[in-house]
Formats: structure tokens, sequence, C-alpha cells
């Protein structure tokens, strides 16, 4: 099995973007600072001042693993998984949140879910320090199925445009610093669910034996903010560059912040992968390349910082709680214009 096979087609959502930025792009005022494509969108109010400060903003969906959560009839994790993506796409470039916008639409809307969803977003919204300002609750009968909805979240932050992470500064012998995901996050879905209900045919609250709990237990896990970890090491300056591990995995999110002429080296063996990832391979028989595309893997975020830094980054991330950080890989000379892992 392989996420293409499964409905999602990381190709064609490449393609969507190459094709869109140049309309995007035809709307970009003096403020812009960022292309499309970066994983928030940075804008000033003063584009003369480089000292000014920068917004840093980001969109983005829980997508399928909603399935789970009506499955599980379990709601109250969902926003969390919400805020804490978006607040880790915006963190990448060393921003801190501000506020937090929801879009919450459902064919009938049950106050209770609806409740529950997001006592869920305003708990990770005090968790990162961020306003839950307000949002959308749309009811539209007859677009989604009963009992169904689907949640979107839109973050913006900040940061001093004199202490922005974009990665400019990467150069060969710098070394990958992998810190550890919680499980899934919010991606892969599409393909844990064909392997896991469709394939195998379990239940949600069905326990697997080498998972320790039951499936459904571990598919909600919610997605890590790594903002607390991470924040403290910005104001150093330790970090080069950071990308969050959404859809597209190591694979394709990693070169998001290298510089052109830059590639990386992932040594596969630097960490343990954990067992949800090790049963869903095995189960769907996913090739080895599909799994490192679709899922994380294991490595949630990826730091960029010199090699002499690497030990006092890793000390610090010990320090502040964040066990299994480590050096999982090295940045490497590649070809001009070229970024590849």
């Amino acid at each position: 099995m392989d996420y293409r096979s499964s409905g999602v087609d990381i190709d064609a959502g490449h393609e969507v973007v190459r094709r869109i930025k140049r309309l995007a792009r035809g709307t970009f005022t003096p403020g812009v600072l960022s292309d499309i494509g970066s994983f928030g969108g940075l804008f000033t109010l003063e584009p003369a001042r480089p000292d000014a400060p920068v917004l840093v903003a980001s969109a983005d969906g829980v997508g399928t693993k909603l399935k789970v959560a009506f499955r599980a009839k379990r709601h109250d994790t969902i926003g969390e998984d919400l805020v804490n993506h978006c607040a880790n796409d915006i963190l990448v470039q060393g921003a801190t949140p501000l506020f937090f916008l929801d879009y919450l639409a459902t064919g009938r809307l049950a106050p209770h879910v609806a409740v529950s969803v997001v006592e869920g977003l305003a708990r990770a919204c005090r968790a990162n320090n961020c306003a839950l300002l307000g949002g959308e609750t749309a009811e539209m009968p007859g677009f989604y199925g009963d009992g169904e909805y689907d949640l979107a979240g839109f973050i913006v932050g900040v940061v001093d445009r004199t202490r922005l992470v974009d990665g400019r500064t990467i150069e060969p012998g710098d070394v990958l610093v992998g810190l550890r995901s919680s499980g899934l996050h919010t991606n892969g879905y599409s393909l844990a669910r064909r392997i896991v209900f469709d394939h195998l045919g379990l239940e949600v609250d069905t326990v697997v034996t080498e998972l320790g709990c039951s499936i459904g237990e571990v598919l909600l896990e919610p997605h890590r903010s790594y903002l607390r970890v991470v924040q403290p090491l910005l104001s150093l300056g330790s970090v080069k560059g950071m990308a969050h591990i959404t859809g597209g995995g190591i694979t394709d999110n990693l070169p998001r912040v290298l510089p052109p002429g830059r590639a990386a080296e992932i040594s596969r063996s630097a960490w343990p992968v954990p067992s949800v990832f090790r049963f869903l391979q095995a189960a769907g028989q996913v090739p080895d390349d599909d799994m490192f595309r679709t899922f994380n893997m294991g490595i949630g975020l990826v730091l960029v910082v010199a090699a002499r830094q690497a030990q006092g980054v890793i000390d610090r991330l010990t320090r502040a709680g964040e066990e299994g950080a480590a050096v999982i890989g090295r940045i490497v000379a590649g070809e001009p214009g070229v970024r590849y892992v």
C-alpha cells in the first residue's frame, strides 16, 4: 500500500503550489517578505526598517484524523492537534504565537461536540500562550455527513526581523538535530486508516499487543507543540534553520529550509522508529520511501545547528525535558539550484 493509492497525491499538491505561485505573487505588497511554500507567511508593517517586527501567519487543518475522532466519538484532542500544528509552523521561522482563529463547519451543529472541540483549542492556546481570538462556526446541511465536521485554524505570531530563522546561513558541516514526535501527529491518516480499518478490519477500541493500547488511542495521540523546548534556543542564535515534519515527511519538508547548493544526509539508524510506524509498515507492506514521505517516522521537528554547538543544544533540550533529542544527519554540498534530502 502507499499514500497515492489511499487517495493522497503529494506530487499533485506540489504541482498546485508551483502553479499558483504566480497568482499569489501578483498580489504581493511591499510588506511581504516570503514566497509561497514557506512554513509561515512573513509580513512587516515597516518594510524600510531592517529591525522591524515581522508577523508570521499560517493556516492548516487536521486532515482525515477527523475520521478517527468520529469513529471514537472523541473530539477534545482534535483542537489541540490543530493549534499545535499551526504553532510549530510559525515556530520554525522563530515566531512567538500571538493569536489563533478557528473555522468549524458541520452539517448539523451538535453543541456538545462543538464545545468539546473548542475545549481542545483553548487548552492548546493556553499551553502555547496564544489567544483564541475568535472564529467561525458554519452549519451546512447536506454538505457534510451526519455527525461529521471539518476544522481549520489560522495563527499569527511575531518575531523581530533580525531574529528570523530562514536557513540562509546553513552550510556544509552543520548537523541536524531531531526532536521526537508523539506519533502520527496530523499526517498520513488516509494511509493509516486504510491499513488499520479497511485492511485489518480493526475497531478503534481494538487493543494491539505490540502497541500496548487500543489503536484508537495511538491514532488520536495529540500533535506535539515544540514551542516550550525550542523557544529558549532562539534567543541564543544557535538555530540556523528548522523544519516541521508534516505531510511529505522528512523527505519533502527538510529541503524547504535549505538554501540552494545545500543537501542533507540522514542516518536512519540515528533514532528508534516508534512501534506504530513499524506496525503500519508491516501490516500494509508499505515501501520504505513511502513511509518516510507519508509519516514523520518518529521525528517531528528538525533543527539545523553548527556542529560545534550541537551538543550544547542537545544538553539544553534535555534539561528542558526533551528526551531523545539526537543528531540524525548533516548538511553537505549539493548541486547549485538543487534542493534535496
